[in-house]
């Protein structure tokens, strides 16, 4: 499975659906397995999960909520380091309470930026759905807050490749998203079956990312995080770089002409899990807004064909590579919907 990149550019998006006919379903699956397969072979190794044995470092009560410190292994022989925030002043709530992984965006201060007082304007929605009644588990990436590698800028991912070289920075962030989701699965204030995630640029891919890996998550929101190699000025943003290198293999693909996927056909991996997407007609960072319009429209046929309409909403607005109030509130109110109505209706 590829495409040349010069067909891309010209409006030929990637089908995923077929339609609504008998055997559509199945056949879905097998092209949803061929889509997963070219994915996990650009994504590389990536180890089996193991126990998370979560330490507590600190615990900090706050106005609203419980910031407790953690840190916890990965199968790659590191450990992530992450705020939870527990609502509330009791640090062991009796009723389980849905949750989010609030995955942060490409700023150096990590989790900080997303779940602390440190951080900036329109990122703090870590510290929000905590007021609103989540449990927030906060990680740092690799390369990112506590997790900048000796004598590195954040964001160099140099290091984890020489340690590493079968695997990829994508790769390592899922597994280590996935292993967030085993430590807040294991909370006994955690309702398991009500784990969204929330993340802006780097968070909001990496969130939509994980919902095609593991079915754990129930809900997603992306802002500014979707973007396509159609119509891109720097397609190799998702290649091998000085900076933060997602899938090296790409710069290969990119230099013969040809991609072995589009990003809609990744986001669709999660389908048809419940997906908000917000994106900038003014980002300066993905300013290609139109052709993941266009990607976006054809992941909204295949929920369609799924059955599931009401699972997808797509937002665009006349903003940069932001994540406004308006906006935010409208995404608080997608998770509310799916990750507390759904079980108060049910």
């Amino acid at each position: 499975m590829k495409y040349r990149l010069s067909d891309l550019n010209e409006g030929n998006v990637p089908k995923l659906a077929i339609g609504k006919e008998a055997g559509a379903a199945e056949a879905w699956g097998e092209r949803r397995a061929e889509i997963e397969a070219a994915w996990r072979e650009y994504v590389g190794e990536i180890p089996a999960p193991v126990d998370p044995q979560p330490e507590i470092l600190e615990t900090v009560r706050e106005p609203n909520h419980v910031r407790v410190h953690l840190r916890y292994a990965t199968g790659f022989g590191d450990k992530v380091t992450a705020y939870l925030l527990i609502p509330g002043d009791d640090p062991s709530p009796r009723s389980p309470l849905p949750a989010i992984l609030a995955l942060h965006p490409t700023h150096a201060s990590g989790k900080a930026d997303v779940a602390s007082s440190e951080a900036r304007a329109n990122r703090a929605y870590g510290l929000e759905l905590a007021a609103r009644g989540y449990v927030v588990l906060a990680p740092d990436t690799i390369t990112a807050g506590e997790r900048i590698y000796e004598d590195e800028e954040a964001f160099r991912t140099a290091p984890f490749y020489a340690m590493h070289p079968a695997s990829t920075a994508v790769g390592k962030m899922l597994h280590d998203h996935r292993q967030s989701l085993d430590v807040l699965s294991a909370l006994p204030f955690v309702d398991a079956t009500r784990i969204g995630t929330i993340g802006h640029s780097l968070g909001g891919y990496n969130g939509f990312f994980l919902a095609g890996f593991d079915r754990r998550v129930k809900a997603v929101v992306s802002s500014c995080g979707f973007a396509t190699f159609a119509g891109d000025p720097d397609p190799n943003r998702w290649g091998q770089r000085d900076w933060f290198s997602h899938l090296p293999r790409i710069s290969e693909c990119l230099s013969s002409g040809y991609v072995p996927f589009e990003y809609h056909e990744i986001a669709a991996l999660a389908a048809p899990t419940p997906f908000f997407n917000w994106s900038g007609m003014s980002d300066p960072i993905f300013p290609h807004w139109k052709p993941a319009a266009e990607a976006l429209a054809e992941l909204g046929e295949l929920y369609r064909m799924l059955g599931a309409e009401d699972r997808l909403e797509v937002l665009f607005g006349n903003s940069g590579h932001d994540f406004p109030p308006t906006i935010r509130k409208a995404a608080y109110a997608f998770l509310d919907r799916w990750l507390k109505d759904a079980v108060e209706e049910g």
